[in-house]
């Protein structure tokens, strides 16, 4: 490590390519269960996974076992009832529905995952990783059996299905995952990721795709201390608001300049916005329902003209500051790359969801 340090970029990539391959000569391909077992071994996940039962008569052990391959069956979309029957583990299939009813559940997934996640940001070099501030969030259109209540039809890629939101740190781990139903809101889970990921990771700013913004996700991230950092695909016709009505003090920024910030909209119904953030980082209300308040048809609530006023000042900054379009878009695309496995692939992926 000290020569790659100390080697030019041609130096370093050729250090890296030669551990590269001591690392394939040494261990081959590993199994994604030996991986999955290893991790367990370093970090103890499996220990967050209590039973939902008033007691339990499984050994520490055995309990382990069929956690880790009812894990590994869901989690590749293998099933169950396919690794009993390709496995040597000599698990019966009744045994894994068993611990799959009983202790894999959605509180218990948070804690386990939480608890990988803070392991796996423990154990970096900062010299070499950096300190993670930053993440990106997307999502991904699943196919679904129609028996699953939250199957819809995506009215933008067609066929039914449901959504998998995800928060992707810079550094390719996931922090946080959500299953939503197609038509729900993608400003909601970005905005519900941000506040409940529940990890070590000091999220300062979150890139996200046109569907991942809106008006009052703008304010509302603001509000929160996050800076939205969207892909903004009108960036060449966006104006910059000026904070009063005197004659702008920058005359290159003339054509780029619009009439001034309604700051008489904003002091009234200050409180208001900061008591709609305040219920959303308590978790006294949920994004959801909270973006519904403020998108429903007919008149708009009157704090929302106060919220488009106050976008104004945050949409005007990522706008001046951005120095291309293609910067969001390289962040969404790794967290794409995170989802997929892959560079680039069909906007849908057909799938089957274990009821």
């Amino acid at each position: 490590m000290d020569h790659c340090a100390e080697a030019g970029e041609a130096g370093r990539a050729h250090w890296l390519q030669a551990l590269q391959e001591e690392v394939v000569r040494r261990w081959g391909v590993l199994d994604l269960l030996d991986v999955l077992k290893n991790a367990d071994v370093a970090t103890g996940f499996t220990d967050e996974f209590a039973s939902v039962a008033a007691y339990k008569r499984i050994g520490r052990a055995t309990l382990q076992r069929r956690l880790l391959l009812a894990l590994f069956a869901l989690g590749t979309n293998m099933g169950i009832r396919a690794i009993v029957a390709t496995g040597e583990h000599g698990e019966t299939e009744a045994a894994l529905r068993h611990v799959r009813r009983y202790f894999i559940t959605v509180d218990n997934l948070r804690a386990a995952v939480t608890k990988l996640v803070n392991a796996t940001f423990a154990v970096r070099d900062t010299a070499w990783c950096g300190r993670g501030t930053a993440c990106a969030s997307d999502s991904k259109k699943f196919g679904s059996w129609s028996s699953n209540f939250m199957t819809e039809y995506h009215a933008r890629y067609g066929g039914n299905g449901v959504m998998v939101y995800w928060h992707v740190e810079k550094r390719n781990v996931c922090i946080y995952s959500q299953l939503k139903s197609c038509s729900s809101s993608e400003v909601a889970a970005m905005i519900e990721g941000l506040l409940l990921h529940c990890t070590d990771a000091e999220i300062e700013s979150n890139y996200v795709d046109t569907h991942g913004a809106s008006v009052v996700g703008f304010a509302i991230t603001e509000l929160l201390n996050f800076r939205l950092l969207p892909r903004l695909k009108n960036i060449g016709s966006i104006r910059l608001y000026r904070p009063d009505d005197d004659p702008p003090g920058w005359p290159a920024l003339g054509g780029s300049l619009t009439r001034p910030i309604r700051w008489d909209l904003i002091a009234p119904q200050y409180d208001q916005m900061v008591k709609y953030a305040t219920a959303l980082r308590l978790g006294t209300a949920e994004a959801e329902q909270v973006l519904r308040r403020f998108t429903r048809d007919g008149p708009k609530h009157p704090t929302y003209a106060a919220l488009d006023s106050a976008v104004q000042c945050a949409r005007s900054s990522p706008a001046a500051t951005s120095p291309a379009p293609a910067c969001a878009e390289r962040s969404t695309a790794r967290s794409r790359s995170w989802r997929t496995g892959t560079a680039r692939t069909p906007c849908c992926t057909t799938a089957r969801t274990v009821p």
